[in-house]
């Protein structure tokens, strides 16, 4: 989203497009399954982070799925031919141009496609995984676009209708900031937020290490690859939520942004302590300690809840 502001004109950083969009979350939702393992996230889902920034830079963005491959292809072509750059969600495992230990089966990752091979019929894409563009074959990216299973993409593509102009940041900083802090403390469902931490621990805490030890290791394992390997940011997106907040301080004339950043920074480094603990057990350097990593989530879920309720307070 970053870059396809970015494309019309518009500077914004990564930190400030996950910020202004309100994408920080955490949710821990078990019916959603990847390989028979509930889903666990610390973002917000794409689509959400799309229309979270519609409504402060003042466009819409907009989405379209297909039944076909071949219809897909042709619209995808006629948009690059109108000079779109366009945003697609695809497949980890069917895109040739990954390192081979990126590739699983993965359907929910997001890339851009900024234009055509015609002399091949090459895409050339911009991934975000990756340092420069690469190519794809219009086999390869059919195959990535149309995979099935959970969160089959069915051949998503989105661009923006309209340009894009800089908000009020006064008023969409603290609105933002506000919008995330309700998120992670209010919203009605106990599987998001400070509670869906709790719902975590009491998860793992439940785990039948004495009974079945590989089906625990195969859980905590699940858990710290959802953290750190699949996407979804762990520690990570708390860094850029922190760099987020400094950067929004002297926009929105609210120095007390900064000062939570920096909070925010220790929070996400007790996420990669937890995640350390949990791939020492997995690889049989600590002894299965469930009880443990129960009683480091909950650590963490009071320092969010109180993280959160400070920043609820600088937003308003």
């Amino acid at each position: 989203m970053s870059a396809i502001v970015r494309h019309y004109g518009l500077p914004l950083s990564e930190a400030a497009a996950f910020g202004l969009a309100s994408a920080l979350t955490f949710a821990y939702i078990p019916f959603i399954k990847f390989y028979g393992l509930p889903l666990v996230s610390y973002r917000m889902p794409p689509r959400a982070i799309m229309r979270g920034l519609q409504k402060p830079l003042g466009f819409k963005m907009h989405a379209e799925t297909f039944r076909t491959p071949e219809a897909g292809a042709a619209r995808l072509n006629e948009l690059l031919a109108a000079g779109r750059l366009v945003g697609l969600q695809v497949s980890v495992f069917w895109l040739p141009f990954m390192p081979p230990d990126f590739r699983f089966h993965f359907n929910a990752h997001n890339l851009l496609v900024y234009g055509r091979d015609e002399a091949s019929g090459d895409y050339l894409l911009s991934d975000p995984v990756l340092e420069a563009p690469v190519r794809c074959a219009p086999a390869d990216l059919a195959k990535a676009r149309f995979a099935r299973g959970a969160l089959a993409p069915k051949g998503l593509l989105y661009y923006p209708a309209g340009v894009p102009r800089e908000p009020d940041w006064k008023q969409a900083l603290p609105a933002a900031v506000k919008k995330t802090a309700r998120i992670m403390l209010r919203t009605p469902i106990p599987l998001v937020g400070v509670r869906g931490i709790e719902r975590l621990a009491r998860a793992i805490e439940r785990l039948p290490v004495a009974t079945d030890p590989d089906r625990t290791r195969q859980f905590i394992g699940h858990i710290v690859r959802m953290q750190e390997e699949i996407g979804t940011g762990g520690g990570g997106f708390r860094y850029m939520y922190a760099a987020f907040l400094e950067e929004a301080a002297p926009l929105a004339g609210r120095p007390a942004l900064a000062d939570l950043g920096a909070e925010l920074v220790e929070i996400g480094d007790r996420w990669r302590e937890f995640a350390l603990a949990t791939a020492r057990m997995i690889r049989a350097r600590d002894p299965l300690d469930p009880a443990r990593l129960a009683a480091l989530l909950r650590e963490q879920a009071g320092r969010e809840k109180a993280f959160f309720m400070a920043l609820d307070k600088a937003g308003r």
